[in-house]
């Protein structure tokens, strides 16, 4: 008989430099059985050559990570495992500043981020500039995982000052507190990590796996209004299928199904979906995440770029945005500087406006800026050579976010969101 399939949760670690996360991360995998045996003997025999009695779980993860932080590539390292509750994929960052990028990029799809501090130091400048990025991005729920707690000899006082300041933070920044959990643990001696701790008889919450099964899983991209951005237009003129036209991409939002009236944008063209074909044959719906080709009643010129939307919600088509920008490249950003945007599966030409406000992550107020310098937050309008269908970040992750990109490296200089304040009113 085959199993129920578990559910997903999408989560994103964050932190700063030897906060423990390595460990952290490392323990989660070890205790869950999640790491082939090769690689526990692998990191037992390390541990012995540098003289430790226990495990150096950091191991299994800094191998990646110290080719990240050498330059040789800052994408985010993705691991995937499970338990018989759920599965799961993690987005590890790394926490130098120089990589809040990737902080951008892990939280981008994540329903959950789980922020390390050290307890010996609290809240840092790097944990309030990671919180600020996790809540532009919409990330739902915070995990703060108090670090270390053993080299403080478990202090629930010390535990409990770290977590009253970082609700402060919390909720400067729109979260809502049952949205925030705050955990003692110990990564390098397993406190509270997957089995509870003796060592915090003061604390009556989950650990952090338990917390990671249990809490819900709710997509934003599941609620939102359909949006599939088109990658490919499939026409096999054979024998067989000579009158085939589909409209291959991701859905990125929501949900399609046959008989569903959609828009194509920005052409502005109405049709009926007729169906909705996979390699595996026709789907009755299909929802984000799926990649599927869609069939349309009308015979409709539509092309790599534009966006299938829903009729009933459709996003707005504009040239004039109003965004958010995480600034992520050396050379500072300017007004009129003249730059690529990629939205969904379009680049277009675009034009740097005025820069409206910058966020200091650390005081979180606002100043009007001159330039924005690598890891700035800042508002910012943008002009576009074409027209782009696009909705709030806050309403639809999918069509509210984009990348500027340099146009003469190809290197992307920012990620950016439509529509999102720098003080999110609310989170959740």
């Amino acid at each position: 008989m085959s199993q129920a399939p578990r559910d997903l949760l999408r989560f994103a670690t964050a932190g700063s430099v030897d906060d423990g996360k390595s460990t952290l991360v490392g323990r989660l995998l070890y205790d869950t059985k999640s790491v082939l045996a090769d690689q526990i003997e692998a990191v037992q025999r390390a541990s012995v050559d540098k003289g430790l009695a226990t495990p150096d779980l950091s191991l299994l993860v800094d191998g990646l990570r110290a080719e990240r932080e050498q330059g040789i590539t800052i994408d985010v390292a993705y691991r995937y495992f499970g338990t018989p509750k759920r599965e799961f994929v993690l987005a590890d960052t790394p926490g130098h500043v120089q990589y809040t990028r990737n902080t951008v990029t892990g939280a981008s799809t994540a329903e959950l981020a789980v922020l390390l501090v050290d307890a010996r130091f609290g809240v840092v400048e790097q944990t309030r500039r990671h919180a600020a990025v996790l809540a532009l991005l919409r990330v739902p729920r915070l995990v703060l995982a108090v670090n270390k707690i053993d080299l403080v000899d478990y202090d629930e006082a010390v535990f409990t000052a770290i977590a009253k300041d970082f609700n402060g933070l919390s909720t400067a920044l729109g979260y809502s507190q049952e949205r925030v959990v705050t955990i003692p643990v110990s990564a390098l001696v397993g406190d509270n990590v997957v089995e509870p701790s003796e060592n915090t008889p003061w604390y009556g919450g989950p650990t952090l796996l338990e917390h990671l099964e249990s809490v819900p899983v709710v997509s934003p991209d599941l609620d939102a209004p359909m949006r599939i951005p088109v990658q490919y237009v499939i026409r096999p003129r054979t024998a067989e299928h000579p009158d085939y036209r589909g409209y291959a991409g991701q859905v990125a939002a929501g949900t399609v199904r046959p008989g569903q009236e959609v828009l194509v944008l920005p052409e502005g063209l109405r049709s009926t979906v007729t169906s909705v074909d996979t390699a595996d044959g026709p789907l009755e719906s299909a929802s984000a995440g799926r990649s599927v080709t869609v069939l349309l009643a009308d015979n409709l010129d539509v092309a790599r770029g534009s966006v299938i939307v829903d009729a009933a919600a459709p996003p707005r088509v504009t040239d004039q945005l109003e965004t958010t920008l995480c600034w992520l490249a050396e050379q500072p950003l300017r007004p009129g500087a003249r730059l690529l945007l990629k939205h969904g599966t379009r680049v277009t030409q675009a034009i740097v406006g005025e820069l409206h406000d910058r966020l200091d992550t650390e005081t979180l107020t606002l100043s009007v800026p001159e330039k924005l310098e690598i890891n700035d937050i800042g508002r910012v309008s943008i002009r576009t050579a074409d027209p782009l269908p696009v909705d709030d970040y806050a309403d639809s992750r999918a069509t509210g976010a984009f990348l500027l990109i340099d146009p003469p490296t190809g290197n992307t200089l920012a990620a950016g969101l439509v529509g999102t304040p720098l003080t999110p009113e609310s989170v959740g």
